[in-house]
């Protein structure tokens, strides 16, 4: 059974998941589907305007503490951007638009890296853009991210999302399992390996 891995370039923790992700599951022999998608829409078929971590001070005061807690146990850098939180749209087009191919993957490190660790505006074409170049990616998949195709698809994933009851991301789902998370990803390989 394949595991999928649901994410936002806004979200902090898919930032852990991403950096880690690959080696774990090639660790475990664990086919994984990267699926990007939009938090904006899931948070408002919930009510929220933005982030619960925005919504509630306590929650957004946990996360900084609890993120750099996380990312100095995995030795990654963080660093929260002055805009929280950030408008991937783009970046989620280019990751749409190049996955499931390796450098798609090397270009949602290099998105995330540029925005947690580096405190760039993932929003800004000329940041997607030199993540795109440095993780091999062809100088025209900002064109093909803009595309109808790309947007539908973009649209139709995150239309899934909702559908499948994920409301957070990282995500992981196994079949019909859900599980929510940077902290559940050990157990969405678990669950993967004994029911696959």
């Amino acid at each position: 059974m394949k595991l999928e891995f649901w994410f936002e370039f806004a979200s902090t923790y898919s930032y852990l998941t991403a950096m880690r992700l690959p080696d774990e599951a090639a660790k475990r022999g664990i086919e994984v589907t990267w699926r990007p998608f939009l938090l904006g829409p899931i948070f408002a078929a919930q009510g929220l305007e933005t982030t619960p971590f925005l919504v509630y001070p306590m929650k957004g005061r946990y996360l900084l503490r609890d993120m750099d807690r996380r990312a100095r146990a995995l030795g990654l850098e963080f660093y929260l951007p002055d805009t929280f939180p950030q408008n991937g749209l783009l970046a989620a087009r280019v990751a749409t638009a190049a996955l499931p191919d390796p450098a798609g993957m090397r270009f949602c490190q290099n998105v995330y890296q540029a925005e947690f660790a580096h405190g760039q505006t993932i929003a800004d074409p000329d940041v997607v853009a030199r993540c795109a170049k440095d993780a091999g990616l062809d100088a025209e998949i900002l064109d093909r991210a803009q595309t109808d195709p790309v947007k539908q698809a973009l649209r139709a994933t995150t239309e899934e999302a909702l559908s499948r009851g994920i409301f957070g991301a990282p995500s992981f789902t196994v079949g019909d399992e859900l599980f929510w998370g940077d902290d559940r990803l050990e157990d969405a390989f678990d669950w993967a390996a004994k029911h696959g």
